[in-house]
């Protein structure tokens, strides 16, 4: 019976630990600022974004060719620009823009990331997209991994030409307690993500691409993310694809074929 005691307090402190690093968990950014030209893109911009906190963001900026779309890329939970430079290029061939926002601390832009904070700044994007002339209807959110609830937030609010979601997640206690299932993440965590409930808001045509063998985030979530979106909506699933490598097995081919048939 002594022992009780003594694992009731160890669990408790396994919480509180959990609720106030939670987010080192979750993000794993690498600062390192990298120019366009530096990963071998020509053409492509270098943007700051000053936020009303007092912090700079770094974007990457493709303008987008006449009567294309623009892509506003929200990206995942690592890494920065640089290392998305061969998707960026990809995403360039037919004519399209991208906005690439390297989240705070990634890619050379200050501060820390937090759902709110991401959250306000792809609003703060979209916002310059705007002030640049780019019409509502043609600007594209794509959210990838963690940044799917950037995009799914965005669009709640906002008009936009569609949203495609890279390997979304339900929320991120549910990616969470897949590993660690004897937590109440749910209560634990302070950045939640939960596109299930977001995307019902979402009232722009909806392309959701996921990786059979998604090992980071199964593809039950992206079905059910697909099941929670309002037509007119779209599930490309890919049999051989895992969570990095979708660019590799077509799915930028069936986003191509989604904006196509919407006329974007």
């Amino acid at each position: 019976m002594d022992l009780l005691p003594w694992l009731v307090g160890v669990y408790l402190l396994i919480c509180v630990g959990a609720y106030f690093g939670n987010r080192m968990f979750m993000y794993f950014p690498d600062p390192a600022r990298y120019t366009p030209a530096q990963a071998e893109l020509a053409g492509v911009d270098e943007v700051e974004l000053k936020t009303d906190d007092g912090e700079t963001l770094v974007a990457w900026y493709s303008k987008a060719k006449r009567g294309k779309p623009t892509i506003l890329y929200f990206h995942g939970n690592a890494g920065n620009a640089a290392g998305r430079a061969p998707k960026i290029d990809t995403m360039r061939e037919d004519g399209s823009g991208v906005f690439y926002l390297n989240n705070r601390g990634y890619g050379g832009s200050s501060g820390k990331p937090s759902e709110a904070a991401n959250v306000a700044d792809a609003f703060l994007a979209y916002d310059h997209l705007r002030q640049l002339g780019i019409p509502a209807g043609k600007i594209v959110l794509y959210g990838e991994s963690l940044g799917s609830g950037q995009a799914t937030q965005l669009a709640g609010q906002k008009e936009v030409g569609a949203i495609v979601l890279e390997a979304p997640l339900t929320s991120t206690p549910d990616v969470g307690k897949r590993t660690y299932f004897f937590l109440p993440l749910g209560f634990l965590m302070t950045d939640q993500f939960r596109n299930i409930d977001h995307i019902r808001k979402v009232r722009a045509p909806l392309l959701v691409v996921h990786g059979e063998r998604d090992g980071v985030i199964p593809v039950a979530m992206g079905q059910a993310i697909y099941d929670a979106g309002n037509e007119p909506k779209k599930l490309e699933l890919l049999p051989e694809a895992d969570h990095n490598d979708l660019f590799e097995h077509g799915a930028w081919e069936r986003v191509q074929a989604f904006l196509a048939d919407l006329k974007l």
